[in-house]
C-alpha cells in the first residue's frame, strides 16, 4: 500500500460529524445557494486480495475512495461502530472482527450549507488480526486507569508524517496546562470487549484548530468544559501505517462514538508504538480543519503522579545488572589514582555560586573508609576547601547499576552529591551531555534526599527530582543506587525505589558516562551555611557498578 493512503486513514478518524458540517452551517452566505453533492460514488479495495484470497490477506484493510461533484466533505460510516471523516474522500480502514465478515459501508457527502447525499455499499473482508497481549496490557485482564505521564519529556510530541519520531517538538516534564494532567482513561475488558472511559475532570485540553468544538476561541490551545462522559469501545485492528516492527507494535485502538484520549485534536484512532504493564506511547494524525501532515505522540503511565518521580514509593529493586565489572573498595592506604582524579579549584562557583575551593588534600581513607572532607579553611580567598573526585578518562560506562554506600555530611550550608556526567562534556558542553545526579543532600534539610536528572529542556531549576525522607541519613550508612537502562531510570536507597524516570531515545541517557563525588558548601542548592560550621565529611564504604 503506498504511504498516502497508509497515512490518510490516520487521519480519517471521528470528529462527531459537528466539526465540518458546522462549519458549514455557521455562514451559509459564504457559500452561496444551498448545493447538495451529486453523482456521489464509492470504490473500495481489499488490501491484498487475489484469486486465492478474495476477501484480502487478514489484515482487515480496505481502501474506500468516494467521489461527488459538490462535495465539501465526506464521512464514513463502517458499520463496525466506527466512522470516519475526510475532506479527500480517501480512506484506509480496518475491520477487526475476526473471520470472514460482511459490513454496509455508508458515506455521507456533504455540500455547501450542510446539504448532503449518501450511498452505501457492502464489502466482505477476512480479518484473522489478534493481539490479546496488548488488550492483557491495556487492562490488566480486568480493569485498569492511565494517567498522561506528565513527568517524562515527550509525554506530547509532533513531528512529521514521513518520520517515526517527534522530531519538531517534545513537551517537558509537567509543561502543559494543569487541566490536561487530570485526566484518567480508564480500560475495562468485559468478556471480549474493551469499554473504555475518559474522566476529564470536566475540562479537556484542545488544540488550537478544535477550539471551537469546546466552545472556545484564539490561537492557542486551550483548557475547555468539555463533556465526556458514557462508555465508548475500543477495537484493536492492525496499524496501517506502515512503520516498521522496531518502532511500533503494528496494533491501532480504534475508540466508538468520538471517543480520544486527552488531547483533542479531532482523532479517534491511536497506533500503540510501545506499551508495558505500566507504559504506553502512541501515535496519532490531526483531522480536518488541523494540519494533517504532522503526527502527534502521546506517553502514559499507570503512575498517578505522571511518571515523574515524587518520591515516597516502596517498590524493592529488583534489579537487570548483576555482573560486577567495576569497583572501588577504598581498602588500600590512599586514593587509587588509577581510577579518579581530583578537580581543584573553585571554576567560578562551578555554575552554582558554591562557596569552597577543592583541592587535592581533602580526602583520607581510614579503615576502608574513603572521607571527602569540607572544612572551614581559607584558601585562594574562598572561606572553605573540600574535595571533588571524577573518573572521567579513566572509568565510562553505558547502562548498568551503579551502587555506593555512604554516610553524609553534617551541617547547614554541605551539599553532597553522588552523580554522573556524560562523557562527551568537553564536546557538548551542558545540559546537552546530560547529568544524573543519584544522590544529593542539603545539610540545612537534613532528613531528606533526592535524585536529579539534568538534560536540555530540564536543566537547573527545571530538572527532573525525586526525593524522600531519610532521617538517619547523616547517621547511618545507605546504600544509594541507580539502575540505568536504554528503557528506565530508577533511583532507590536501602534497594527501595523513590523515583523512576522513563528514558527515551530522545534525551542524552544512553552514552558513556563518568562518575563524580563530591562536598559542595553553599551555593543554589547547599544555600545558607551556618556560622558555627567547622568541618564535616561524606563517607563513602563504596563504589560498585555492575552490568
Amino acid at each position: 500500500m503506498n504511504n498516502f493512503k497508509k497515512y490518510i486513514m490516520l487521519f480519517a478518524a471521528v470528529i462527531g460529524g459537528m466539526i465540518t458540517l458546522n462549519g458549514c452551517y455557521e455562514d451559509e452566505s459564504t457559500f452561496g445557494d444551498v448545493i447538495a453533492p451529486s453523482n456521489l460514488t464509492i470504490d473500495f479495495t481489499i488490501a491484498n486480495a487475489d484469486t486465492e484470497n478474495p476477501y484480502g490477506d487478514g489484515s482487515g484493510i480496505v481502501n474506500f475512495i468516494a467521489k461527488a461533484d459538490n462535495a465539501m466533505n465526506y464521512k464514513f460510516y463502517f458499520g463496525d461502530n466506527t466512522n470516519a471523516s475526510t475532506n479527500s474522500g480517501i480512506v484506509a480502514h480496518p475491520f477487526a472482527l475476526t473471520g470472514v465478515n460482511t459490513y454496509t459501508v455508508t458515506v455521507v457527502a456533504t455540500g455547501t450549507g450542510g446539504a448532503s447525499s449518501s450511498i452505501s455499499e457492502t464489502v466482505t473482508v477476512f480479518s484473522s488480526f489478534d493481539d490479546p497481549e496488548t488488550k492483557q496490557l491495556l487492562t490488566g485482564g480486568s480493569t485498569k486507569t492511565w494517567y498522561i505521564a506528565k513527568g517524562m519529556p515527550g509525554h506530547l510530541g509532533l513531528g512529521p508524517m514521513d518520520s517515526a519520531t517527534p522530531d519538531w517538538y517534545s513537551a517537558s516534564p509537567f509543561e502543559k496546562d494543569e487541566c490536561f494532567y487530570n485526566d484518567q482513561l480508564v480500560f475495562t475488558l468485559e468478556g471480549d470487549n474493551i469499554v473504555y472511559n475518559l474522566n476529564n475532570q470536566g475540562e479537556t485540553f484542545f488544540n488550537t484548530a478544535f477550539l471551537s468544538v469546546g466552545g472556545g476561541s484564539g490561537s492557542e490551545d486551550a483548557c475547555l468544559p468539555y463533556n465526556t462522559s458514557g462508555n465508548k469501545f475500543v477495537t484493536l485492528a492492525s496499524a496501517t501505517s506502515g512503520l516498521p516492527e522496531e518502532v511500533s507494535t503494528g496494533t491501532q485502538m480504534m475508540f466508538s462514538d468520538g471517543g480520544f484520549m486527552g488531547y483533542y485534536v479531532g482523532q479517534s484512532n491511536y497506533e500503540v508504538l510501545e506499551i508495558s504493564d505500566d507504559y504506553m506511547y502512541v501515535r496519532f494524525q490531526m483531522t480536518p480543519p488541523g494540519d494533517t501532515n504532522i503526527a502527534w505522540y502521546m506517553k502514559f503511565t499507570t503512575d498517578p503522579n505522571g511518571g515523574g518521580g515524587s518520591g515516597g514509593g516502596d517498590d524493592e529493586l529488583e534489579t537487570e545488572y548483576t555482573e560486577l565489572f567495576w569497583s572501588d573498595e577504598f581498602d588500600q592506604a590512599t586514593l587509587d589514582m588509577s581510577k579518579w582524579n581530583f578537580e581543584i579549584g573553585n571554576n567560578n562557583g562551578w555554575g552554582n555560586q558554591e562557596k569552597q575551593y577543592y583541592t587535592d588534600q581533602n580526602t583520607v581513607i581510614e579503615n576502608g573508609i574513603l572521607k571527602i572532607i569540607a572544612k572551614r579553611e581559607n584558601m585562594e580567598g574562598f572561606e572553605f576547601t573540600s574535595a571533588r573526585l571524577n573518573t572521567k578518562g579513566k572509568f565510562n560506562f553505558t547502562h548498568g547499576r551503579m551502587e555506593v554506600r555512604a554516610k553524609l555530611p553534617t551541617g547547614g550550608g554541605t551539599w553532597p552529591a553522588i552523580w554522573m556526567l556524560g562523557a562527551n562534556f568537553d564536546n557538548v558542553g551542558w545540559p546537552y551531555c546530560g547529568e544524573i545526579d543519584v544522590m544529593e543532600h542539603v545539610g540545612n534539610e537534613p532528613g531528606r534526599v533526592q535524585s536529579a536528572l539534568h538534560f536540555p529542556g530540564n536543566s537547573g531549576g527545571s530538572a527532573v527530582v525525586g526525593s524522600t525522607e531519610l532521617p538517619t541519613a547523616q547517621s547511618e550508612f545507605h546504600n544509594y543506587t541507580v539502575e540505568w537502562s536504554p528503557e528506565h531510570i530508577i533511583f532507590a536507597i536501602d534497594n527501595v525505589i523513590y523515583h523512576e524516570f522513563q528514558n527515551n531515545p530522545g534525551i542524552p541517557f544512553s552514552a558513556p558516562y563518568f562518575i563524580i563525588l563530591n562536598v559542595a558548601m553553599g551555593g543554589a542548592l547547599g544555600g545558607d551555611i551556618d556560622p558555627a560550621f567547622q568541618q564535616s565529611a561524606m563517607e563513602i564504604d563504596y563504589v560498585r557498578v555492575y552490568r
